[in-house]
Protein backbone atom coordinates (compact mmCIF):
# COMPACT_ATOMS: atom_id res chain seq x y z
CA UNK A 1 0.00 0.00 0.00
CA UNK A 2 0.99 3.58 -1.03
CA UNK A 3 1.87 5.47 2.13
CA UNK A 4 0.74 9.47 2.68
CA UNK A 5 2.55 12.17 3.94
CA UNK A 6 -0.34 14.72 4.68
CA UNK A 7 1.78 18.16 5.69
CA UNK A 8 -2.05 19.90 5.45
CA UNK A 9 -1.42 21.53 2.33
CA UNK A 10 -2.94 19.88 -0.41
CA UNK A 11 -6.26 19.65 1.54
CA UNK A 12 -6.68 23.31 1.95
CA UNK A 13 -6.87 23.68 -2.15
CA UNK A 14 -8.30 20.13 -3.13
CA UNK A 15 -8.76 16.55 -3.29
CA UNK A 16 -5.20 15.22 -3.47
CA UNK A 17 -2.34 14.53 -1.21
CA UNK A 18 1.11 16.52 -0.35
CA UNK A 19 3.07 13.21 -0.67
CA UNK A 20 3.09 9.80 -1.87
CA UNK A 21 5.31 6.89 -0.86
CA UNK A 22 5.81 4.04 -2.74
CA UNK A 23 7.10 0.75 -0.87
CA UNK A 24 10.04 -1.21 -2.01
CA UNK A 25 9.48 -4.06 -4.68
CA UNK A 26 6.16 -2.39 -6.40
CA UNK A 27 5.38 -2.42 -9.89
CA UNK A 28 4.98 0.86 -11.25
CA UNK A 29 2.64 2.08 -14.44
CA UNK A 30 3.29 5.12 -16.08
CA UNK A 31 0.91 6.55 -18.52
CA UNK A 32 1.04 9.04 -21.84
CA UNK A 33 -0.61 12.09 -21.81
CA UNK A 34 -4.53 10.37 -22.31
CA UNK A 35 -7.05 12.98 -23.78
CA UNK A 36 -10.48 12.38 -24.25
CA UNK A 37 -10.73 10.97 -27.77
CA UNK A 38 -12.24 7.95 -28.38
CA UNK A 39 -10.77 4.85 -29.78
CA UNK A 40 -12.67 5.86 -33.10
CA UNK A 41 -10.90 9.43 -33.09
CA UNK A 42 -14.01 10.96 -31.88
CA UNK A 43 -13.67 13.96 -29.91
CA UNK A 44 -16.71 15.68 -27.58
CA UNK A 45 -17.14 19.58 -27.85
CA UNK A 46 -17.53 19.83 -24.06
CA UNK A 47 -14.71 19.68 -21.00
CA UNK A 48 -16.90 17.04 -18.98
CA UNK A 49 -17.32 14.72 -22.15
CA UNK A 50 -13.44 15.33 -22.55
CA UNK A 51 -12.64 14.44 -18.71
CA UNK A 52 -14.71 11.60 -18.92
CA UNK A 53 -13.01 9.73 -21.88
CA UNK A 54 -9.97 10.54 -20.56
CA UNK A 55 -10.25 9.29 -16.94
CA UNK A 56 -12.23 6.01 -18.68
CA UNK A 57 -8.97 5.20 -20.16
CA UNK A 58 -7.04 6.16 -17.51
CA UNK A 59 -9.23 3.53 -15.63
CA UNK A 60 -9.02 0.87 -18.14
CA UNK A 61 -5.04 1.21 -18.29
CA UNK A 62 -5.11 0.29 -14.71
CA UNK A 63 -7.64 -2.48 -14.67
CA UNK A 64 -5.21 -3.99 -17.52
CA UNK A 65 -2.55 -3.40 -14.93
CA UNK A 66 -4.42 -5.40 -12.54
CA UNK A 67 -4.08 -1.84 -9.96
CA UNK A 68 -7.19 0.72 -9.38
CA UNK A 69 -7.42 4.21 -8.71
CA UNK A 70 -6.12 3.57 -4.50
CA UNK A 71 -2.78 3.03 -6.81
CA UNK A 72 -2.34 5.96 -8.28
CA UNK A 73 0.91 7.81 -6.97
CA UNK A 74 0.43 11.29 -8.93
CA UNK A 75 -1.77 12.51 -11.39
CA UNK A 76 -0.79 15.63 -14.00
CA UNK A 77 -3.52 17.14 -15.59
CA UNK A 78 -3.35 20.05 -18.58
CA UNK A 79 -5.89 21.95 -19.00
CA UNK A 80 -6.68 24.49 -22.10
CA UNK A 81 -8.58 26.77 -20.18
CA UNK A 82 -8.49 27.94 -16.59
CA UNK A 83 -12.60 28.31 -16.77
CA UNK A 84 -12.27 24.62 -16.76
CA UNK A 85 -10.94 24.30 -13.73
CA UNK A 86 -14.39 23.22 -11.81
CA UNK A 87 -15.88 21.13 -14.10
CA UNK A 88 -12.83 18.94 -14.35
CA UNK A 89 -12.08 18.71 -10.68
CA UNK A 90 -15.35 17.60 -10.76
CA UNK A 91 -15.55 14.32 -12.71
CA UNK A 92 -12.31 13.84 -11.17
CA UNK A 93 -13.42 13.94 -7.85
CA UNK A 94 -16.18 10.98 -8.41
CA UNK A 95 -13.67 8.97 -10.28
CA UNK A 96 -11.28 8.75 -7.72
CA UNK A 97 -13.21 7.89 -5.18
CA UNK A 98 -11.92 9.71 -2.07
CA UNK A 99 -7.94 8.44 -2.98
CA UNK A 100 -5.89 11.39 -2.86
CA UNK A 101 -2.63 11.16 -5.34
CA UNK A 102 -0.07 13.78 -5.57
CA UNK A 103 -1.25 15.92 -7.91
CA UNK A 104 -0.11 19.05 -10.39
CA UNK A 105 -2.83 20.77 -12.65
CA UNK A 106 -1.58 23.58 -15.80
CA UNK A 107 -4.57 25.24 -17.17
CA UNK A 108 -4.00 28.12 -20.01
CA UNK A 109 -1.99 25.96 -22.12
CA UNK A 110 -1.54 24.65 -25.10
CA UNK A 111 -1.94 20.52 -26.29
CA UNK A 112 -0.70 18.78 -28.85
CA UNK A 113 -4.50 19.61 -30.77
CA UNK A 114 -6.36 22.93 -30.28
CA UNK A 115 -9.34 21.36 -30.06
CA UNK A 116 -8.40 18.74 -27.31
CA UNK A 117 -9.62 20.87 -23.94
CA UNK A 118 -7.40 17.79 -21.37
CA UNK A 119 -4.99 15.30 -21.03
CA UNK A 120 -4.19 13.61 -18.24
CA UNK A 121 -1.36 11.30 -17.34
CA UNK A 122 -0.62 9.42 -14.17
CA UNK A 123 2.10 7.23 -12.41
CA UNK A 124 0.79 4.50 -10.53
CA UNK A 125 2.84 1.76 -8.10
CA UNK A 126 1.20 -1.25 -6.38
CA UNK A 127 2.70 -3.57 -4.19
CA UNK A 128 3.50 -7.19 -5.40
CA UNK A 129 0.91 -9.68 -4.77
CA UNK A 130 -1.79 -7.12 -4.47
CA UNK A 131 -2.68 -6.97 -8.52
CA UNK A 132 -1.89 -9.32 -11.06
CA UNK A 133 -1.29 -7.92 -14.89
CA UNK A 134 -3.32 -9.15 -17.53
CA UNK A 135 -1.20 -7.34 -20.15
CA UNK A 136 -2.08 -5.29 -22.93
Amino acid sequence: MNIQHDIKIARQIGSYGDAVEVPAGARWLFTSGTPGLTAEGQLPDDIESQTELAWSHILEMLRRAGMTVQDIVKVTQYLRSPNDIQAYAGVRKRILEGARPASMLLANCELVRKDFLVEVEIVAARAEGKGQSEGV
